[in-house]
């Protein structure tokens, strides 16, 4: 698999990243052992978790591989901090305070001294963003952390965040922004991709595959076996199953049967080779599913395809 530098850093990242967002919870040990094989086997070594992913089973679960079926050296582990589940309810702290507990958490749960990417999850509006950035300082100072990022900021919020984190001023850097991106969500076109380009920030796409629609399996209903269909991510899914959403899929789909691929094959690779884009994070349910993700780096979209969808997926932003 190819491998990408991370924004201006010495980072390198497989330019498809596997997420563990239901390990430990909807995808238990054995499945995520087969997932990791083949994530391992198709080259990859980019890993994106989360403390906040099922309370920190993904992570443990992570964890309980190293050194098992993955030696530490061969996998980057990017993870984030700052939201957590009280009584049910998404809360967000990136307190200093709150972020360097949420990264002794992760690197206890992972088995390892320092994570390779550590990324503040989302904005805290009540938070100075002073105090949050001073986290990633002292966690870079510490040895737990090597590069530092952000995920889920607003345009304006990262390039403030970039010019406070300015080297010259002895401050850690920023490496990458993590962002929602797919055919059915392209809004950080507008704004993040750019500023993200102009600061040197490395952009990792998540939800690649529209949350899962793009792959077609919702045009005929919802499937029992699918995230649309679990308590945890009905929700999550429902935004994507509008009209609009269903052009783009049905386009995508007729993409794909004329080229003799795979609907997730012409989304995932739409994703990947978009202009600035360092990396896309895929997660997959079984096996099944991540193998036939990852055959897309065999395969290059032709420019007109990729001009075709531009065009019917394109908004106003």
């Amino acid at each position: 698999m190819e491998m990408r530098t991370l924004g201006k850093t010495g980072l390198k990242v497989s330019r498809l990243g596997l997420g563990t967002m239901t390990w430990g919870r909807d995808t238990d040990e054995h499945e995520a052992a087969n997932q990791l094989r083949i994530f391992l086997d198709a080259g990859g070594s980019f890993i994106d978790t989360a403390a906040v992913y099922g309370d920190g089973d993904s992570e443990r679960v992570i964890g309980g591989f190293i050194g098992t079926l993955v030696s530490r050296e061969e996998i980057t582990i990017a993870t984030k901090a700052g939201i957590s589940f009280n009584q049910g309810e998404r809360v967000i702290n990136n307190s200093r305070a709150s972020l360097l507990k949420d990264l002794d958490g992760s690197l206890e749960r992972l088995g390892i001294e320092y994570a390779d990417l550590w990324q503040v999850h989302q904005w805290d509006s009540n938070i100075p963003l002073e105090e949050t950035l001073s986290a990633l300082d002292y966690a870079v100072a510490s040895g737990r952390v090597r590069y530092v990022g952000i995920s889920n900021f607003a345009a304006w919020q990262m390039a403030r965040a970039a010019t406070l984190q300015n080297p010259l001023f002895g401050k850690v850097p920023l490496s990458s922004i993590q962002c929602e991106y797919s055919l059915l969500n392209r809004s950080v076109e507008s704004d993040v991709l750019p500023a993200s380009e102009y600061v040197g920030l490395g952009f990792i796409a998540w939800s690649p595959l529209g949350r899962g629609v793009l792959t077609g399996k919702y045009r005929l209903g919802t499937p029992s076996d699918s995230r649309g269909a679990s308590p945890h991510f009905s929700g999550f899914i429902a935004p994507y199953l509008d009209n609009r959403s269903r052009a783009i899929v049905d386009a995508v789909c007729v993409a794909a049967e004329g080229l003799g691929y795979s609907p997730t094959e012409v989304a995932l690779g739409w994703v990947r080779d978009q202009p600035g884009v360092c990396s896309a994070i895929v997660g997959a349910r079984t096996g099944a599913q991540l193998r036939g993700a990852l055959s897309v780096e065999e395969i290059e979209l032709p420019q007109q395809v990729r001009d075709a969808l531009d065009e019917i997926s394109s908004q106003r932003v």
